[in-house]
């Protein structure tokens, strides 16, 4: 037995943003700070929407909000760097999240073989040149294609989970 799909001619219900976020806030993920290398010095800002997409070809993808200012500095060099943050690196997503002009001091950081600041002490970094873009209502669907990656076993990451940041607690468990 098949279900009736609503037709997409009919009314559609309106959700409630403070509704959705609340409810998208129960699905933990990562903090990353995306990177990139320009004439007057590195930049980036903080994305806590990002994924794998695809092995073949090597492919991840980010949702920059279209209210960034960074986003589109970094879109015109075509090249940036997906930095995972590690457990104890909420300082650091705070710093890249706000308006600061010099996100980057006070920040320990090294450029990668593909020439983008490396943030020191992340759990993984991802060297990407910029594949697609695609609309995402309030924010745009980046596709990057992935030049380099690396990662420190030994790093836990930083979640993100309703509104605050949290733990892993005990460690990595093996998936069922």
């Amino acid at each position: 037995m098949s279900a009736a799909l609503p037709s997409p001619d009919g009314p559609v219900e309106v959700v409630d943003p403070r509704v959705m976020r609340e409810v998208m806030g129960s699905f933990a993920s990562g903090v990353t700070v995306v990177t990139a290398a320009t004439a007057d010095g590195p930049i980036g800002f903080t994305c806590q929407s990002f994924s794998s997409l695809s092995l073949d070809p090597p492919l991840v993808v980010l949702a920059p909000a279209r209210s960034s200012t960074t986003w589109p500095r970094l879109r015109e060099l075509g090249r940036f760097c997906i930095n995972v943050l590690a457990e104890d690196q909420d300082g650091i997503s705070a710093t890249f999240a706000g308006r600061s002009e010099d996100r980057f001091a006070g920040v320990g950081w090294h450029l990668s073989r593909q020439g983008q600041p490396v943030l020191d002490g992340v759990v993984a970094w991802i060297d990407c040149a910029l594949w697609a873009e695609y609309d995402g209502g309030d924010h745009t669907l980046v596709a990057g294609r992935v030049l380099d990656l690396g990662a420190d076993p030994g790093r836990r990451p930083l979640l993100y989970h309703r509104g605050g940041y949290g733990l892993l607690d005990g460690g990595p468990r093996p998936a069922d």
